[in-house]
C-alpha cells in the first residue's frame, strides 16, 4: 500500500499562519535573524521587531494538575503559576516539561506559538494584552512573529483571560 502524500503548508507557512489564514483573520508577519546566543527568546524578538516588551507576548507550556495548560504572558514580566492555576480552577501550576511541550504543541521552545498547535490546549492569555490594539505572539518558529487583535487570538485559542503576568 503507497504512502499517502503529506500536506503542505502554504508557501513555507507555519501551522500558526496556516491557522490565522484560514480563519481569515487579519495579522501581520515579523521575521528577524535569530540569534541562538541571546538569552531570552522573547526580549530578542522585541528588539529586533522595535516593539515595546509590553506588546511581545511569550507562549510557556505549564503543567496545571496534570493537564499542559498554555500561559500566553508579556516577554516584559513572567508568569505567575498561582494565577494561572487559579485561571483554570486549577489548584498547582508548574513549568511543563520543555520536550514534552514539543512534542504536545509541535513547535520547538523558543518558537511556541499558541496559535496551530498540534493539540489543543487550554489557553490563558494574560489580561494586559487587552490594553493594546494589537500583541505580537510567535508565529510558531525562532524569529517569526505575527501580530494581531487579541481579542482574535483570545477567539481563535478559546483562550481564557485573565490577569496571569507579573512585573
Amino acid at each position: 500500500m503507497a504512502k499517502k502524500p503529506k500536506k503542505q503548508q502554504q508557501s513555507g507557512g507555519t501551522p500558526a499562519t496556516v491557522a490565522l489564514t484560514a480563519a481569515g483573520v487579519a495579522y501581520t508577519l515579523h521575521s528577524y535573524d535569530h540569534d541562538p546566543s541571546h538569552p531570552s527568546y522573547g526580549e530578542e524578538a522585541a528588539e529586533a521587531m522595535g516593539v515595546s516588551p509590553e506588546r511581545v507576548f511569550k507562549t510557556l507550556v505549564a503543567d496545571v494538575d496534570g493537564t499542559l495548560t498554555v500561559a500566553v504572558v508579556p516577554v516584559a514580566g513572567q508568569l505567575d503559576l498561582k494565577a494561572l492555576a487559579t485561571a483554570v480552577d486549577g489548584k498547582r501550576a508548574a513549568m511543563a516539561d520543555p520536550a514534552l511541550a514539543e512534542r504536545t504543541t509541535g513547535y520547538v521552545r523558543g518558537g511556541i506559538s499558541p496559535l496551530g498547535q498540534r493539540k489543543r490546549l487550554p489557553t490563558v492569555l494574560d489580561a494586559s494584552a487587552s490594553a493594546h490594539a494589537t500583541i505580537c505572539v510567535s508565529a510558531g518558529r525562532r524569529g517569526l512573529e505575527v501580530e494581531l487583535a487579541p481579542a482574535d487570538l483570545t477567539t481563535l485559542t478559546k483562550a481564557v483571560v485573565a490577569p496571569i503576568g507579573r512585573a
